[in-house]
C-alpha cells in the first residue's frame, strides 16, 4: 500500500513561528503557531521540543495520525546560517523526535522567504526583532548581508531602532551628542516603556534582565509616536532605519546575477517583519539611499500574503523530488516600485492596485496585518507545479 504523502514547512522567527502541512495536491490541511525557534536564543533541544509540538498539534487538525512521519519537512529558521548546527538540529529530531517526518530540509529563514514568493530567485529583506538581507540567483548561489545579531549588526531592525533612540536620548543627555531634534518625547516612551524613572533605572534592563524582544517592544510606541504624533525624533529614527535597510541592498549589489534580471526583468525584494507594516515611515530613508548609491536596478517591494512556511514546505518538495504544485501569485504582493535613474528621471511610489502599479509619492502601499501574514493579494501570475516558473510582469 502506497503511503500518503505529506509535506510540511517551519517558519521560524526569532519571536514567533508556524508549521503548516500540505497534501500532495498542495492544499494546505493544518497549520499550528508557537514561540521562536531560533537555536542561538533558545537551543538545539528546545526548538526541536517545538517543532514536535506544533507538528503534532498540526496533525491532530489534520486527523493524521501521531505515528505517521510526514514525507518531508522544511525547516526555514532564523539563525539556521551554518550547515553543521542545521546537521545537528535535524539529527536530534531523527533521534529524539522520530515521528515527525522522514526527511529535513534545514535552511535559513531568508531563504524560506524567497521560495515562497519565486523559484527563480531574488532577495529578502528580514526586519523584525532582528534583520538580515540575503540575495539568492537562478543557479542557486546565495549571498548574504547583515544577519549577525544584535551584538554585531540588526541594522535597521525593531532592536536598532528602539536601542538608537535609547542611544540618542543618553548621548544628548551626556552633552557627548547633543541631538539637534527635541529628545522629550523618545525618553518618556522609553521611561514607559521599561517602567524606569532615570537612565540608572535603565541600565538593569540593559544587562541582568536583558531581553532582545523587551527592548525590540519599545520600536511599536516609537511608530506610533510618528505617525500619530508625527514627534520629528520618532519620524528620523525610521528614516534612518530605511536607509540601513537600503544599504544592504546596495551592498549586494555587485552579486546580482544578470541573469536574475533577465529572467525577472526587475529585482523582486520580499520584505518580511513587523518593521515593514510602518513602511511610509521607511521609505523616505530607503529611497534616499537608492538615490544616493545610484541603485542601477528596477525594484519591487513584495509582501508575502501567505506564511513563509510555504516556502520552506517548497523547498523540502523540491529537495527531495516529490511533487507540490504552488501557485507563487498566490504568496506575495507589490506594495512599492522604484525605478532606476535614467537620464536623471524615474517613476518611484507605492503601489495602490492589485496589479501593482505605482503612482509617484503616493504612501498607500503601507503593508497590513500581523507578522509575516497579510490578506491575499493577487499579483502577478505563476504555473503550477512542482517547479512553477514565475511568469508574472504585474506590479511592474
Amino acid at each position: 500500500m502506497t503511503q500518503v504523502v505529506y509535506i510540511g514547512g517551519v517558519e521560524g522567527g526569532a519571536t514567533h513561528s508556524k508549521l503548516v502541512i500540505c497534501d500532495q495536491s498542495g492544499k494546505v490541511l493544518a497549520s499550528a503557531k508557537g514561540p521562536s525557534t531560533n537555536h542561538w536564543m533558545v537551543g538545539i533541544p528546545e526548538v526541536a521540543k517545538r517543532i514536535d509540538t506544533m507538528a503534532r498539534e498540526a496533525k491532530a487538525q489534520a486527523n493524521i495520525p501521531e505515528t505517521h512521519r510526514l514525507s518531508a519537512m522544511g525547516l526555514c529558521l532564523s539563525g539556521a546560517e551554518q550547515d553543521a548546527t542545521n546537521k545537528e538540529l535535524e539529527n536530534y529530531l531523527k533521534t529524539h523526535y522520530p515521528d515527525v517526518a522522514d526527511r529535513y530540509m534545514v535552511g535559513s529563514d531568508t531563504v524560506g522567504s524567497i521560495a515562497t514568493a519565486s523559484n527563480v530567485g531574488g532577495m529578502v529583506i528580514i526586519s523584525g526583532t532582528g534583520s538580515n538581507t540575503l540575495l539568492r540567483n537562478p543557479d542557486g548561489s546565495t549571498y548574504g548581508c547583515g544577519g549577525w545579531g544584535h551584538m554585531i549588526g540588526d541594522e535597521g531592525s525593531a532592536w536598532w531602532i528602539s536601542k538608537h533612540a535609547i542611544k540618542i536620548v543618553f548621548d544628548h543627555e551626556d552633552n557627548f551628542r547633543r541631538s539637534k531634534l527635541c529628545v522629550e518625547r523618545v525618553w518618556e516612551l522609553i521611561r514607559e516603556h521599561f517602567g524606569v524613572k532615570t537612565r540608572s533605572d535603565l541600565l538593569d534592563y540593559c544587562y541582568a534582565k536583558f531581553c532582545k524582544t523587551t527592548f525590540s517592544g519599545l520600536c511599536a510606541k516609537l511608530a506610533k509616536c510618528a505617525r500619530e504624533e508625527d514627534d520629528p525624533l520618532c519620524r528620523k529614527l525610521f528614516e534612518d532605519a530605511g536607509q540601513e535597510l537600503a544599504r544592504s541592498v546596495c551592498a549586494l549589489s555587485p552579486r546580482i546575477s544578470p541573469t536574475l534580471i533577465s529572467k525577472c526583468g526587475k529585482l523582486d525584494i520580499v520584505c518580511v517583519g513587523s518593521v515593514w507594516l510602518s513602511w511610509e515611515l521607511l521609505e523616505p530613508g530607503f529611497t534616499k539611499e537608492l538615490e544616493c548609491a545610484k541603485f542601477k536596478y528596477d525594484l519591487n517591494l513584495l509582501k508575502l500574503t501567505n506564511t513563509m512556511a510555504l516556502g520552506a514546505a517548497y523547498l523540502a518538495a523540491d529537495t527531495f523530488e516529490l511533487e507540490l504544485p504552488r501557485d507563487y501569485s498566490q504568496n506575495y504582493e507589490v506594495f512599492y516600485g522604484h525605478r532606476a535613474v535614467v537620464n536623471g528621471s524615474a517613476t518611484n511610489g507605492s503601489s495602490n492596485g492589485s496589479n501593482g502599479t505605482t503612482t509617484n509619492g503616493t504612501k498607500n502601499g503601507v503593508a497590513n496585518g500581523t507578522k509575516n501574514e497579510t490578506a491575499n493579494g493577487t499579483n502577478g501570475t505563476a504555473k503550477n507545479g512542482t517547479n512553477g516558473t514565475t511568469n508574472g510582469t504585474n506590479g511592474n
